[in-house]
């Protein structure tokens, strides 16, 4: 139950059920007693935490995404709606800013000018210059992944490199004797992209586990990359049968390339990956994946934030979540193409 409930039922609006709750400003006793007996009815009890931001100077929280140069991929946009819509709920506004490049000027305003009571960083890097600021400074945030120091922020993660692994050992599993790594763009990947990272080592984990053959490659994040990787890959290596994937904005691309090679999948070529579920379930063949929750994890960054808004000096909370695989139509038995 949220204050929009309450404003509705009240017939009144958010911001006076607001200033009922909290004092900041009069509200005739009519109203008041109206607002309260749908607090009473409806057992409201506001949350300490999300009372003391509300009552801050903003009411609104930054959220930094990627540059807008950059498309964001399906679960970037997952991301960004979740933590719009738990914001939302706990009646905050989202400031979104972009980072990276020129862009930098736009992420220091946010938080020089103190625009918003807390920030939500997106894409995080092994070492993050962001991460440093925003210590530096003691503006709270909150991250949706994290650095090489886990201890040092607050954050939820998926654990890619669990999930990577997991998507190999079924690989192998069904016989997959020779499989690649797509990895995320190969400019990310240099800049320390935390997830690219970590699915390298489990994918190198996972091959030594299994004793498998295992290439490894970058890929940008678009659906003609995603083509050309694959022409790429059965070039390089025509005994290959099978990709393991964290690049779902590619894997498009990818099911044209085999096509175009004359393979079939899965008939003739495996493909698993991690990926927004939406995105995995519209593809055709559907594909076999970690299905993540960005609901889930966007409405719990704003959680954290919130808590760490009301008390900066709490302990960081951390959330790795690694959701099963979801089999659907890429992956099938190890065919020979020889």
């Amino acid at each position: 139950m949220n204050i929009g409930e309450i404003a509705k039922r009240a017939g009144v609006s958010r911001s006076t059920v607001s200033y009922a709750l909290t004092g900041k400003r009069p509200v005739s006793e009519a109203t008041k007693r109206r607002i309260q007996a749908v607090v009473d009815e409806l057992d409201y009890r506001p949350n300490a935490a999300a009372r003391a931001l509300k009552e801050g100077r903003t009411r609104t929280l930054g959220l930094v995404i990627p540059p807008a140069s950059q498309r964001l991929t399906d679960m970037q946009l997952g991301f960004v709606a979740s933590v719009v819509d738990a914001a939302a709920r706990a009646d905050l506004d989202v400031l979104l800013s972009p980072s990276g490049g020129e862009h930098d000027r736009s992420f220091e305003r946010i938080v020089a000018g103190r625009r918003v009571d807390g920030v939500i960083l997106m894409e995080i890097r092994l070492e993050d210059d962001r991460v440093a600021r925003l210590r530096q400074t003691g503006l709270p945030f909150v991250g949706i992944g994290r650095t090489r120091h886990p201890e040092e922020m607050s954050w939820v993660d998926i654990d890619y490199e669990t999930l990577i692994a997991k998507c190999v050992h079924h690989l192998a599993d069904l016989g997959h004797r020779h499989v690649a790594l797509v990895n995320r763009s190969a400019e990310l990947v240099a800049a320390g992209y935390g997830p690219g990272h970590r699915a390298q080592a489990g994918f190198a984990r996972a091959v030594a586990e299994r004793g498998l053959e295992g290439v490894r490659v970058c890929c940008a994040d678009d659906a003609q990359a995603g083509a050309s990787c694959v022409e790429q890959l059965l070039a390089e290596s025509p005994e290959l049968t099978a990709i393991a994937t964290l690049n779902e904005a590619a894997v498009a691309g990818m099911y044209r390339g085999l096509a175009q090679a004359g393979l079939t999948v899965p008939g003739d070529f495996s493909i698993a990956g991690v990926a927004a579920q939406r995105w995995a379930e519209n593809l055709h063949p559907p594909l076999t994946a970690a299905d993540v929750p960005a609901d889930e994890l966007g409405a719990h960054a704003v959680e954290l934030l919130i808590e760490r808004v009301a008390d900066p000096a709490a302990p960081h909370r951390h959330l790795l979540v690694a959701p099963p695989i979801s089999l659907r139509g890429t992956t099938g038995p190890a065919r020979s193409r020889t």
